[in-house]
């Protein structure tokens, strides 16, 4: 349940801490002491918009914060599932404002706001002034049949989700196959010529480089033949050259290892460096033979590194982009060759997966159909006990198997009757704002039965009626108070008086600033108040005798 309301710099709120109970909380108060601040500050709370003015004029910041305790096993349960770990047995969720950036925080760690709406999903429900129009749209009567089924609905629902999305993904991807068979001849007609062309290439792996080797040195050929000329004449021409001076070394060094046998290992050093002198000589004309070429040579070279260099601007960067490319159109020449035997492949894949949807969205509408018949027959009762008296309340479930959506193939509509011997109208044709609150709330408690969200919230859910309906109402809310905490912002003495737990909103003036100020009433000081929304401004005895005789017979 929600143990606590902290609000603090909202609007005409200071600061104030309204320490719930469990049972029927009421909240009352004149009109424009800040009663729907409270409720738009929990709303806050739980990450919805706020106007931009929502900061105290004279505070820099704004902050509101819940304390939800003694939650159920299977409301813990589906907090894990989100992560979220319990302190103390509590969940605490703040919503901070400051310099028009807000802060959300579960449990003091940092949360987006979705996030924390994602939880409050588990832990409250609440029902605002004119949330009861929402009634009036028909697509919200499929939502309101589809939480009553359960849990295991739910799990339902998801797989008829999946099942949609598979079935649709086959079937679009068939249609798109059929489109393009108009184009298929001239895709074929391409695949064809593309593979052909590379084919007719026959690249190899790294050929590229090789020739683009050769092609250089044979461009370069005439330069580097004159500078292997020059390399030559150093070595081994006639004069001065390294051949004739290497010579002239060793016959000086010979002589020299004869006459003195320590000079020997540095003449045959010398006879080594002879010998890979010759080498090099030798390597030399040999290289220099080699860049003797044809000019067909260098045009076979040429025309090969174009063909190369054509098809990698056609196909790809590199040869072996090249030969991907060889292989999707090789593929796409095989499956547009067989593109019949593809399309049934795609046809008998779009009748699986539609075997499988309907075969979900059956079980989906039989629950709902199932669900419906109870959930229409607790309304009922709960309608004439909140003054529909011999009012027919009717859930239609119409199903067109040649309309399916993600929710199924059922269209839900509420009917209605709240006068004997009036046809059942669609309740969308339902004008009263009274009469759409009462249905409201009729719902309400029906899905509270089913529902674990340990606390609800009423915001002026009795807007429009009173007399003998409102203490109805008042009956029916402290009905659901025995299951579940109930919070409720009320002007009607009638649902006052079942306070277990009873507010006063109250505003005052201090020093030129105007505050609202919460404060829980003792029993007496409760008699006062329903006195008061009794009477007005003049308050006799006499009222102040019907209060405490309401208060008595209805109250905690």
């Amino acid at each position: 349940m929600l143990q606590s309301i902290h609000v603090k710099n909202i609007a005409l709120i200071d600061d104030i801490e309204i320490d719930l109970t469990d049972g029927l909380n009421i909240l009352t108060g004149e009109t424009g002491a800040g009663k729907s601040i409270i409720i738009d500050s929990v709303n806050f709370a739980l990450g919805s918009r706020m106007p931009k003015d929502i900061v105290r004029d004279d505070s820099d910041y704004a902050i509101c914060e819940l304390v939800f305790g003694d939650i159920d096993e299977k409301t813990k349960k589906a907090l894990r599932d989100l992560d979220i770990m319990l302190t103390d047995d509590q969940v605490i969720l703040q919503r901070r404002i400051a310099g028009g950036r807000t802060t959300c925080k579960v449990n003091g760690e940092t949360v987006p706001a979705s996030y924390i709406r994602d939880v409050a999903e588990y832990l409250l429900d609440i029902h605002g002034q004119h949330e009861h129009q929402s009634l009036l749209h028909k697509k919200n009567h499929r939502l309101i049949l589809d939480s009553f089924c359960g849990d295991d609905f739910d799990e339902e629902l998801c797989k008829l989700n999946s099942a949609y999305d598979d079935y649709k993904n086959a079937k679009e991807e068939y249609e798109h196959a059929l489109e393009s068979g108009d184009s298929i001849s001239a895709d074929l007609d391409y695949a064809k010529f593309v593979v052909a062309e590379i084919e007719a290439a026959d690249l190899k792996s790294g050929e590229d480089e090789l020739l683009e080797s050769d092609f250089s040195r044979m461009n370069n050929s005439k330069k580097i033949a004159e500078m292997l000329g020059g390399v030559v004449n150093a070595l081994s021409s006639d004069g001065e050259c390294a051949s004739t001076m290497m010579g002239y070394a060793l016959s000086q060094l010979k002589q020299v290892s004869e006459l003195d046998d320590e000079a020997k290992p540095i003449y045959e050093q010398l006879v080594t460096a002879e010998d890979i002198l010759g080498d090099c000589i030798r390597g030399i004309s040999d290289y220099e033979r080699s860049l003797e070429f044809s000019p067909e040579d260098f045009s076979r070279i040429s025309d090969r590194l174009d063909t190369i260099n054509n098809l990698k601007m056609k196909y790809g960067g590199s040869i072996g982009s090249i030969k991907e490319r060889l292989l999707e159109e090789s593929e796409k020449i095989e499956k547009m060759t067989d593109y019949g035997s593809y399309l049934e492949k795609l046809s008998e894949r779009v009748r699986e997966e539609y075997d499988k949807l309907i075969k979900i969205c059956n079980n989906v509408s039989d629950i709902r159909h199932k669900e419906a018949a109870i959930l229409q027959k607790d309304i009922v009762a709960a309608l004439n006990n909140l003054n529909f008296i011999d009012s027919r309340f009717e859930i239609v479930v119409n199903s067109d198997k040649d309309n399916i959506t993600r929710d199924g193939y059922d269209d839900i509509e509420f009917m209605i009757s709240t006068n004997p011997g009036e046809q059942l109208k669609p309740l969308t044709s339902v004008a009263s704002g009274g009469e759409l609150s009462r249905i409201m709330l009729a719902l309400k408690s029906v899905l509270a039965k089913r529902d674990s969200i340990g606390t609800l919230i009423f915001d002026e859910i009795d807007t429009g009626i009173s007399g003998r309906t409102a203490q109805l109402v008042a009956d029916r809310m402290s009905e659901i108070a025995v299951d579940h905490q109930v919070i409720a912002v009320t002007h009607l003495p009638q649902i006052a008086s079942h306070a277990a737990t009873h507010f006063l909103i109250e505003k005052s003036v201090e020093d030129g600033h105007t505050t609202t100020n919460v404060r829980r009433l003792s029993y007496d000081d409760s008699v006062e108040e329903i006195a008061r929304m009794l009477a007005g401004d003049t308050i006799t005895d006499a009222v102040r005798t019907n209060a405490a005789e309401l208060k008595k017979a209805y109250g905690k």
